[in-house]
């Protein structure tokens, strides 16, 4: 990354937070080092995430959607390492658009790594909340396991762009600590490794979920997973929009706070929640040469 003056800012959904790096031209060298550093709680700004914010005809994994999308969400986990997809990713780039007078409230499309997502940024005295269609869930076959402990549940194979694992039990507290990824099993259900989510009813068509997400640890939300965490539960419960007809809604409560989930007949998936930026500023550039040197 260069040690020029770089500008970034702050947001989160539902507590998933993230730093997020405007560079429209796609100039900046993002490496494994720098993002591991921004996302440092203690020694950076700290964030589950970067959204760094390119045009998709600047950057080579994104030119083929350009038509689609001006812009495109480069989402890095918090060790560096490179994610296909983030749901609460999205809400919170298509915030940032909105902030920095590139979109108004409305329709936007975003391209990602999982494709291009459509956002919604519904007006102020509608809630303000951000609507994302999430694509369709795959559900490969083949029984998973995930062991914490002692103790082993079944879990539901569910792909949202990214992997999932997600599990059924009495309590959430059953996850332990979650700083360490859970042991699921086989290890060739998921060879890029997995999100793994723990489920708990609430209530009719109301679950809460805890999250270790690839590459971050446990973190206070997780869209994708929240997406992958009803479809799991609805087929569960048997409900599945495709064979009946019916659309479905589930609502996901995380720590950092309440997703709506809902799955229409064809099979896409909307997810809508809050987005907030919560700071700008501009990094220190011999902070970061030092951190990285």
């Amino acid at each position: 990354m260069s040690t020029a003056q770089i500008a970034f800012l702050k947001g989160h959904g539902t507590e998933n937070d993230f730093v997020i790096i405007p560079d429209p031209d796609g100039r900046l060298e993002l490496s494994p080092a720098a993002v591991a550093r921004l996302c440092d709680r203690r020694a950076g700004i700290g964030a589950d995430g970067v959204l760094r914010v390119v045009r998709s005809a600047a950057h080579p994994e994104a030119r083929a959607m350009a038509d689609e999308a001006e812009w495109f969400m480069d989402y890095r986990n918090s060790d560096g390492s490179i994610a296909e997809m983030c749901g609460n990713g999205v809400r919170v780039f298509a915030r940032y658009l909105q902030h920095a007078g590139l979109v108004g409230e409305g329709d936007v499309a975003v391209a990602t790594r999982a494709g291009v997502r459509r956002a919604h940024i519904a007006k102020e005295d509608a809630g303000g909340g951000i609507t994302v269609g999430m694509g369709r869930a795959a559900l490969p076959e083949g029984e998973v396991t995930v062991t914490v402990g002692d103790r082993s549940w079944p879990a539901r194979n569910v792909n949202m762009g990214n992997p999932h694992a997600v599990l059924f039990t009495e309590d959430l507290a059953d996850a332990g600590n979650l700083y360490a990824a859970p042991l699921v099993e086989p290890a060739a259900a998921y060879p890029d490794g997995t999100n793994v989510e723990f489920v708990v009813d609430r209530g009719p068509r109301h679950v809460a979920m805890r999250v270790h997400e690839r590459g971050s640890g446990e973190t206070r939300s997780c869209g994708t997973g929240a997406c992958a965490v009803m479809v799991a539960t609805a087929r569960r419960d048997g409900a599945d929009p495709a064979v009946t007809g019916v659309p479905v809604s589930y609502t996901v409560d995380v720590p950092g706070g309440r997703l709506v989930i809902g799955e229409a007949p064809d099979g896409s998936i909307e997810m809508t929640g809050p987005a907030v930026i919560v700071a700008e500023g501009v990094l220190d550039p011999s902070w970061l040469a030092d951190a990285l040197g």
